[in-house]
């Protein structure tokens, strides 16, 4: 556990303003270990990537179980710090955000994700204060455990929103403000993009977080504009799921086999995964 406290101290100073943590996502462990030998300072999971490699849709309730043993997995396989995307927490209740805290603390993670897309037909969104009280939730559940988990507070504003960007911002502004008094550390949107609003969101109330993609403003870019920590979200996975599919067609139709070209060498994979933490 005090190695998970000092990994949570690291993960948390990367964090910087005009430096941002760059943080590729993985969904298991060969992809966890590729990234950090890549020289990623840290490792997140994606929600997307996981379900995807077990079988199912993104936010198709993959369950705290499920993504707890795999960040299990990919914490005892990179000596990096690793972040959970545990998406709304998998419950509505603030009592199922703290089991999926729990359990994933326990697994090893430092950080989490935790959105407040509901699920519920009719309100895309939790209110405000009901996001509030499950962030709360989590934040005792990694007290309880001792470990300062850095909570990226995910607001789909952007992504599930309605109304024009300036109405957008003035919305995330105010759910900044309230997920800040419950305990986040950082506010993340996916889906905003526009330079001038990260700007302007940066000089709220939390540290602002951002997805990119390609096309996005570049990194130095979105450091420029204040945000302290640029993700790729699922794009890695989606991007490795196309050579698998360009690959095939191109067996099936060519007969050739040029788009596995710039595959890792075999040894290079092997030999990292030569441990025993499998």
């Amino acid at each position: 556990m005090r190695d998970q406290v000092r990994q949570a101290k690291i993960f948390a100073g990367l964090h910087t303003s005009g430096d941002p943590l760059l943080l590729p996502n993985a969904w298991d462990v060969a992809s966890a270990v590729t990234i950090a030998g890549a020289g990623a300072k840290a490792v997140a999971t994606t929600s997307a990537g996981v379900a995807w490699s077990l079988g199912v849709p993104d936010g198709a309730d993959l369950g705290a179980e499920r993504a707890a043993a795999v960040v299990e997995r990919i914490a005892a396989a990179v000596p990096v710090p690793v972040s959970a995307d545990i998406e709304a927490g998998y419950g509505h209740e603030p009592e199922a955000v703290a089991a999926t805290m729990t359990a994933v603390v326990r697994a090893g993670a430092v950080g989490v994700n935790i959105e407040d897309r509901s699920g519920r037909a009719g309100a895309a969104l939790f209110d405000p204060a009901e996001q509030a009280e499950r962030l709360r939730a989590a934040r005792a559940a990694a007290d309880r455990l001792g470990v300062p988990v850095w909570i990226n507070a995910r607001t789909d504003v952007f992504l599930a929103g309605s109304g024009s960007v300036r109405e957008r911002v003035r919305e995330t502004l105010r759910r900044a403000a309230v997920y800040a008094e419950a305990g986040a550390d950082s506010l993340f949107m996916p889906g905003l993009i526009d330079l001038d609003a990260v700007a302007e969101l940066a000089a709220g109330p939390l540290p602002i977080a951002v997805m990119a993609w390609a096309g996005a403003p570049s990194v130095r870019e979105f450091a420029a504009a204040g945000a302290v920590r640029v993700s790729l979200g699922a794009a890695i996975a989606q991007a490795a799921y196309a050579v698998a599919a360009r690959a095939t067609a191109e067996l099936l139709g060519k007969g050739t086999y040029d788009s596995t070209a710039d595959g890792i060498p075999y040894d290079e994979t092997n030999r990292i995964l030569a441990t025993d933490h499998l």
